[in-house]
This record gives C-alpha cells, structure tokens and sequence, in this order.
C-alpha cells in the first residue's frame, strides 16, 4: 500500500480497467507493497455487494434479503446483509487467495502469497456486479442462472489473464485450467435447470391428478371438521 493511504481514485479507475481491460490492467498490476490495499479493495467490493443486495430485498428481489427482513426488520435485516457481505469478503479474499495460488503454481506461475492475494483482490471486483444482476433471479430463475453463468465465465477470462500477465503462468497450461474451470459452471447450470424443469412437470401433473384432488378434498373436510371442534 503507497505511504500516502489507499488512493480511491486508482481503485476506481483500476476497478475499471479490470473489467473492460482485463489484459493491459493485470500486466502492469503490482504484485507487491503489503496486504492493506487488497484487504480495503474486498472489503469495499463486500460492502458495495451488500448494498446493492439489500436495496434488492427492500423491492422484494432477493429470496435471501426478505427473510433477513422478516427476522430483524428492515433496519437490521439491513445491517446483517451487509455485515454478512463484509465478512464473506474477507474470508473469501484468503481463500480465494490459496486456490488461485494453487492454480498459479499449476500453471507454473508465482507462487508468492501476497502476489495472488492481490490477484483475487482484483478478481473480486464482480462481487458488485453479480449481486447488481441478481435481481433477474427474482424475475426468472432460468435467466438469473444463466446471467451468473455469464458473469462466472466472464471471471474465469480475468483468471486467464491474471495467471499468465500478472502472475507469469505459461499460456497453454492457464488456457486448459480456464477451460476445465468453465465446464463446471455450465455442467452445474445444465443440472439445476433440468432438474427444476422435471420438478415442475411432476408438480403440475400431480396437481391435475385425480389422486391430488381427492387428497386435496380430504385435506379440506378434515380441516373443516377441525374448526368445527375448535367452535365447540
């Protein structure tokens, strides 16, 4: 970190070259000058998601945010939307750290710690982005997946260009372990969608069945009966 204090400025304009210049930005990265810039990078990313997120569950677009709401309140519901967000950036911000390490090391790249912490520091700059695009589950749950989905591949490029322009990865081997990082999303995204998609038959088929209206009867009679008993 410069000995001047974290510089808001340059994060915001190295915010913008991450996401619209991935491959200039993450050459001319610094690897270097301690953990204080990284950590205040993840926890302002964090605190950006976490705002985003609860303005979503105030309209009523996060499933998430309107129990927080129900439990503690608007105002509290709040407060642990975004603690929650602050803290799941930091954990996430070492964690992440040690498995783009690993990946680094894979690709023959640095395996210098604070070098890839500040990697992932720079890759947590969709952390904002995805909860801003989050509302589309709220809307559908078939587009919201697939717009993670874009948004996860699209962080997979950055990964790509972090490993061989900042970290000094060998090209081919990063190319193949984006590659196999990719097909994950999209196997999971393939699964979640079918198996939404038969639920959602079985549901409806069940519901047109004569057994489920029969089932449906009983179920009002007895409830019925009940209330008669509570009258008495």
């Amino acid at each position: 970190m410069a000995e001047s204090g974290f510089n808001f400025q340059k994060f915001i304009d190295d915010s913008k070259a991450t996401l619209t210049n991935p491959k200039s930005y993450f050459a001319s990265m610094a690897k270097e000058g301690g953990f204080g810039e990284p950590i205040i990078k993840a926890l302002i990313y964090g605190l950006a998601a976490g705002i985003i997120s609860f303005i979503w569950s105030l309209i009523g677009l996060s499933a998430a945010g309107g129990m927080g709401m129900g439990m503690f309140g608007a105002g509290a519901g709040g407060i642990m939307i975004i603690i929650g967000s602050l803290i799941t950036a930091i954990i996430g911000l070492f964690i992440g750290g040690i498995i783009v390490l690993i990946l680094s090391a894979i690709s023959s790249g640095s395996t210098d710690f604070e070098a890839n912490i500040r990697v992932c520091a720079s890759l947590m700059v969709l952390s904002p982005v995805n909860a801003l695009l989050s509302f589309l589950g709220g809307i559908s749950l078939a587009l919201g997946a697939i717009v993670a989905l874009l948004v996860s591949l699209y962080g997979l490029y950055l990964l790509y260009n972090a490993l061989v322009s900042t970290l000094g990865g060998k090209e081919s081997i990063a190319k193949v372990v984006s590659i196999v990082l990719a097909i994950i999303p999209v196997i999971i995204l393939i699964s979640t969608l079918t198996c939404a998609s038969v639920t959602s038959n079985y549901v409806d088929k069940m519901s047109d069945s004569k057994d489920m209206k029969e089932l449906q009867d009983k179920l009002e009679d007895m409830a019925e009966k009940m209330e008669k008993e509570m009258d008495k």
